[in-house]
């Protein structure tokens, strides 16, 4: 009995100094894209994130597989599904990863607020175990909520009009339909969904990118945001689910090919319409108890503050949350700038910011 006690100990502990690392490495994400906010260029802000959290990353003593990744939506230079990272010592914890070293490069890169360096993690059984969703499209369409809402009897679905949900969710809140927030990104073919929300009455908060914080934002306290709706990142939404299910919400999402040819690259893979009808849950995309969540801010945000830069010294801000204990821990750290080194991948060594 002793002995048992002892492991189930040393992997709740375990799991604990992951979450200290994975901030560690979103932290240097974000420090290392500092300099190229603003400066016009998002393929440059989004290689230096990558090169820091990628070196960052091979440094914990885990055996992760990059279940899904962000570079496989616009060819940007992220880290790759299939992509193995840590150190990959006998022994070591198997974990799923999905992340973004940088969610919101063209906000970042235009000096705008909402960019965030995110990284989920889930424990898994075995290397090839997947505890994070690996989901085929570039594209999902999603609906997320916050804990309020997922309580209870009556569920937001997919197979009702959005004005239902709205009602619903309304409901759940004790509000009136046009006191809600919905969260939607401004793209061309979210025209319909925003002319159908705001028949409503509803009030409608567009963002430019970051899809993941504005998924999370409902579950988030005091955020503002009462419902996210629309078409966004698959990566995002594997990501965001992991932040939501630490939270106690919840995200639905469905499969979106975005053409013609995406979907008969997905035929060939076997994948057809019933598919597409597929609704994930937060738990079918992020399973189990053992999800950490670990953002930093790259940028102000509504989840957290931007990087700053005072002389000498850095300060970031970040969160780490866990499903198992629900836990949320805001973390502010001063990084001495004299003394501070990153990791980068490229380089295979410690180089100072």
């Amino acid at each position: 009995m002793p002995q048992e006690i002892e492991a189930f100990s040393a992997g709740l502990e375990s799991e604990r100094l992951i979450g200290l690392d994975l901030v560690r490495a979103s932290e240097a994400a974000a420090l290392n894209a500092f300099r190229w906010i603003g400066k016009g260029d998002k393929i440059a802000a989004d290689e230096a994130a990558t090169d820091a959290i990628r070196g960052m990353l091979n440094l914990i003593d885990m055996s992760a597989t990059c279940t899904i990744g962000e570079g496989i939506k616009d060819e940007a230079p992220g880290i790759f599904v299939g992509e193995k990272l840590g150190t990959w010592k006998s022994g070591s914890q198997a974990v799923s990863i999905a992340l973004d070293p940088i969610d919101g490069t063209t906000l970042t890169s235009k000096g705008l607020p909402g960019a965030l360096s995110v990284i989920a993690a889930a424990k898994a059984q075995s290397p090839e175990d997947h505890a994070l969703a690996a989901i085929p499209t570039y594209y999902m369409d999603k609906i997320a909520v916050g804990p309020k809402v997922k309580e209870g009897t009556g569920q937001i679905r997919f197979d009702v009009s959005i004005e239902q949900n709205l009602e619903l969710i309304a409901l759940k809140l004790s509000k009136r339909v046009r006191d809600l927030v919905v969260c939607i990104l401004d793209r061309p073919r979210h025209a319909d969904m925003i002319a159908r929300v705001r028949a409503t009455g509803a009030a409608i908060s567009l963002i430019g990118d970051g899809d993941v914080a504005g998924a999370i934002a409902p579950s988030m306290p005091d955020s503002g945001m009462d419902v996210y709706l629309g078409i966004g990142g698959s990566a995002e939404a594997v990501t965001a689910a992991a932040g939501i299910k630490c939270l106690g919400g919840e995200i639905l999402a469905k499969m979106w090919p975005r053409d013609d040819e995406e979907r008969a690259a997905l035929a060939e893979q076997g994948y057809g319409d019933k598919d597409y009808e597929r609704v994930y849950s937060s738990e079918e995309m992020a399973q189990g108890d053992g999800i950490l969540f670990v953002a930093t801010g790259v940028t102000d945000n509504a989840m957290l503050r931007g990087v700053r830069v005072s002389k000498q010294t850095a300060i970031t801000h970040s969160v780490v949350m866990r499903s198992r204990s629900r836990t949320i821990r805001y973390i502010t750290a001063q990084h001495d700038l004299t003394r501070k080194t990153i990791r980068l991948h490229t380089e295979a060594a410690d180089k100072p910011l």
